[in-house]
């Protein structure tokens, strides 16, 4: 009945079907989505599509398709079953105010029954119950008869906040067959049973809800599809399960052959094997995005999918680290359609195995925990143990609720269930929320809106100076016409030489000279993709919209930004030459006075590797290789090398920084002419900032030599007060004259300890026995009279020894005590040391305290001879 599809044949039949109908097809973006705070995790094709449906940037084209990497942990308990996923790929089409439903009816009906050749007479719609007019275009446009078109209320997509575009949606089921359905004659899609699987969503947003809810008219309306790829391949392989699909079998295969087993034989032992094959793919595309084990945000969800994973690895039967092996799997597997995966391959191993390490070591923890709460419980006398404290372990520790019950089981204790699902299912609405996105307008405000009337051409690349008419001034969150001296204002330039924050590379600073006035530019930034402000200070008289000013920025400061930021892409290429390739930017700063790199690897550099990535860096330096930025198609640019960087979002043309055939970056930033601009080269020190991820600090041009002077004024500075040039030599002559010292003093104050101890022995009483002695001594350390008493304590036998000096100002004690029943050091010590004005601690038979007041310390020992008769005798 179907045609045999492979997932690779999905999709391009998909992208090219929509190509061809004058759609651009866009590359996925990370998993990690792009200057958006309500989303954790990328979990829809659309979430890249935002910024064009809310008018904050211009879409490349008005229609718009995509295959995207998707992530959803909102129903992971579920994640084994046949459909349920975390990691998926979505196929999309898009429409950005060009067609609507008509449209997006027509060529989700052309594609699946034409070109996909899915049975028409299998294929239902559901739209929502207010929605007549999808209703009635569908048996208008397509072959689906009204009887297979059903109304569900929950077919709504909403703003998840309070307000944003929202609108009805309409679903492509396929109809699996009767022998899995319920047997009821209402069975139709909506029911809970298996027969109807929902392989396609369409959303038309054609409204906008305010905070009343109330619902307007969109005066732009736009669609917004998705289709599962695993699904459809699940339909178009004649497959009861996603898993027995060419996405999933070989992941699979290789968990089975992992854990010994074989899949289809049992299906406790299968739901195990699928959840590997989903948290395998899911953990390696987290990884390979940049994303880190933690114990918040999006590193938490990655740390809670590795952990099932670990654990249903457990319940197979491995016991032993493996989920590096099942990444290795996924990456031959899925590295054609995502390259990435494979030039990252070492990096991820890396930090699953890890991360896999340390939950081995939350195993034992989380024992330990558990058997805390059941030592509590037989305290009390319950046999129960309580939800709460099972979802604590589960959700602290990563301890597998399961490995609870088993362990409750062989101690004849219960568990309170229901309690614990009342904590799960608070944990679910939490993370329900956390992955929710809203279509609400974000900062930029209102105001910055109504300034990008007035958009700001960037001319910097070229000229640090311009003459340009002020288009706008903002001060105190309004318009204002005119900004005075003493004010601080934003002020928007038509044409300006000022580079905006961006790309880790600070904005530029300079001055503004009106007719009337002057003002420090002490920042500028981008807050719309089409408009730059420039945060400025009025020193002089007045800035009023509409002035022509010249604008000139700082050249000092740029040329030393520059210097630092074309010495990124130098440190990053070098990083990736003495690491590996699985090394990707993470971050940075650059600044004119320093630069910060973080950058993705697992360990530590060694002294050696650091010297080798400066040297590299200070070799291109020396070379004077021509830095060459050329504008050119994103496709063309990656085609031909070019480094994309994780979580930054290109548009169709991008600037390219080459630097000969070194390095090839997709950058916006300002950069040297040639390398040896640079100048010098300066590491500064390397960090860990996170599992997975390290910083390196360093300097380059004016600040590397300034730094280089500033040592070599300390270097002569100590020659001159050692009185040589070879300040080594005399180092490692003075610390060897001082060993020798240390030596000799430590042999002195052991002569000494010795001549008081023989003094010592003289001065002890016998009380039944035991050998007491109180002193005061003279002792550097409380160390030093450590050893004094037990050298007393070797000469007494049976004794109780109490001493006290002044050290560093304030009264010490210690005590020893040898075979002296009823005598206990720490509480003798504490009582001791209270006279004195303070306390002490320790073992029955060392102890030691301290006080305020060193006058006391002789009061204080005088109490020690009564303290032990009493004991010794009461």
């Amino acid at each position: 009945m179907f045609q045999l599809w492979t997932s690779d044949q999905i999709r391009r039949t998909f992208l090219r079907f929509f190509e061809e109908r004058g759609h651009t097809v866009v590359p996925s973006s990370s998993l990690v989505p792009v200057g958006d705070p309500t989303l954790l995790l990328t979990s829809a094709g659309m979430v890249q599509m935002k910024p064009y449906f809310l008018g904050e940037a211009n879409p490349p084209n008005k229609r718009l398709a995509s295959c995207q990497k998707c992530f959803r942990t909102t129903d992971i308990e579920s994640v084994g079953n046949e459909r349920n996923l975390t990691f998926f790929e979505m196929l999309g089409n898009f429409s950005v105010g060009d067609y609507f439903k008509e449209g997006a009816i027509a060529y989700a009906w052309e594609l699946s029954t034409m070109h996909l050749r899915l049975p028409a007479e299998r294929l239902w719609i559901t739209v929502h119950p207010d929605d007549d007019e999808a209703r009635r275009l569908w048996p208008k446009l397509t072959a689906v008869p009204a009887a297979r078109i059903v109304a569900l209320s929950d077919n709504w997509w909403g703003p998840a906040g309070e307000t944003g575009p929202c609108g009805p949606d309409s679903e492509l089921y396929f109809d699996r067959g009767a022998d899995l359905g319920c047997g009821r004659p209402i069975c139709a899609p909506g029911c809970d049973c298996p027969r109807f699987l929902e392989f396609w969503n369409l959303v038309f947003m054609q409204f906008f809800q305010d905070e009343t809810g109330a619902r307007q008219p969109l005066a732009q309306k736009h669609i917004d599809t998705g289709a599962g790829l695993e699904r459809l391949a699940m339909l178009l392989q004649g497959r009861n399960s996603v898993y027995e699909t060419d996405v999933f079998a070989p992941i699979v295969a290789k968990a089975g052959a992992l854990a010994g087993v074989r899949y289809g034989g049992d299906d406790k032992l299968d739901f195990s094997l699928r959840v590997l094959a989903d948290h395998g793919r899911g953990v390696t595309f987290l990884v390979g995005d940049g994303v880190l084990p933690s114990n918040e945000g999006r590193g938490y969800i990655l740390r809670r999918v590795l952990r099932r994973a670990v654990r249903h690895g457990r319940l197979l039967g491995i016991d032993r680290p493996f989920l590096p092996e099942l990444v290795n799997g996924v990456i031959d597997l899925m590295q054609g359609q995502y390259p990435e995966l494979g030039l990252r391959r070492e990096y991820i191993e890396k930090v699953v195995d890890l991360e896999e390490s340390r939950f081995n070591q939350t195993l034992l923890t989380g024992l330990n925990a558990l058997d805390e709460v059941i030592a509590g419980l037989r305290a009390k006398g319950q046999a129960e143990i309580p939800g709460e404290a099972v979802f604590r372990l589960y959700d602290t520790f990563g301890f597998p609720k399961e490995l609870t019950a088993e362990v409750a089981g062989e101690q004849g204790l219960s568990v309170d269930w229901a309690g614990f699902e009342r904590a799960m299912e608070a944990q679910r609405r939490r993370a329900q929320e956390a992955h929710q996105f809203s279509l609400t307008r974000r900062p930029p405000t209102e105001v910055y809106q109504r300034l990008s009337g007035a958009p700001a051409t960037f001319v910097g690349y070229e000229r640090l100076e311009v003459a340009t008419e002020i288009g706008g001034l903002l001060a105190g969150g309004k318009i204002v016409p005119r900004a005075h001296a003493g004010d601080e204002a934003e002020v928007v330039l038509r044409e300006t030489p000022f580079y905006p924050e961006a790309g880790g590379q600070v904005g530029d600073a300079g001055w503004l000279t009106a007719p009337n006035g002057r003002a420090e530019v002490l920042d500028a930034q981008r807050p719309l993709p089409n408009l730059i402000v420039h945060r400025a200070r009025v020193t002089e008289g007045f800035l009023e919209s509409g002035d022509i000013v010249t604008a000139r920025v700082d050249a000092r400061r740029r040329a030393n930004t520059a210097r630092h930021h074309t010495a990124t892409h130098l440190l990053h290429r070098a990083l990736r030459e003495v690491l590996g390739a699985h090394v990707q930017q993470a971050g940075s700063l650059v600044a004119p006075d320093r630069l910060r790199f973080d950058f993705t690897h697992a360990a530590s550099l060694t002294r050696e590797q650091l010297r080798a990535v400066q040297r590299q860096v200070n070799e291109r330096i020396m070379a004077n290789l021509p830095v060459c930025p050329v504008e050119t198609p994103y496709k063309e640019a990656i085609a031909g090398g070019a480094m994309a960087l994780f979580g930054e979002k290109y548009g169709d043309v991008v600037r390219v920084v080459g630097i000969a055939d070194y390095s090839r970056e997709l950058c916006g930033g300002t950069h040297v002419e040639r390398t040896g601009d640079i100048g010098l080269f300066i590491i500064l020190g390397e960090t860990g900032i996170g599992a997975g991820q390290r910083r390196i600090e360093a300097l380059a041009g004016t600040p590397a030599e300034e730094y280089v002077v500033g040592r070599e004024a300390v270097l002569d500075s100590l020659a001159a007060r050692l009185q040589t040039r070879d300040v080594v030599a005399r180092i490692d002559q003075l610390l060897d004259e001082l060993q020798g010292l240390r030596r000799q003093l430590a042999h002195t104050q052991r002569a000494a300890v010795a001549g008081e101890v023989e003094a010592l022995v003289l001065r002890a009483q016998e009380v039944d026995g035991v050998k007491v002695l109180a002193a005061a001594v003279t002792a550097p350390t409380v160390e030093a009279m450590l050893e004094m008493g037990d050298a007393l304590r070797a000469q007494f036998g049976r004794s109780v020894v109490v001493l006290g000096a002044p050290i560093d100002g304030q009264p010490r004690f210690v005590a020893l005590v040898n075979d002296a029943a009823r005598v206990d050091a720490a509480q003798l010590v504490k009582e001791v040391a209270a006279l004195a004005g303070g306390s002490g601690g320790g073992r029955a038979d060392v102890a030691r305290g301290g006080g305020r007041n060193v006058d006391l310390i002789g009061d204080a020992l005088a109490i020690v001879l009564p303290f032990v008769r009493q004991r010794l005798r009461g």
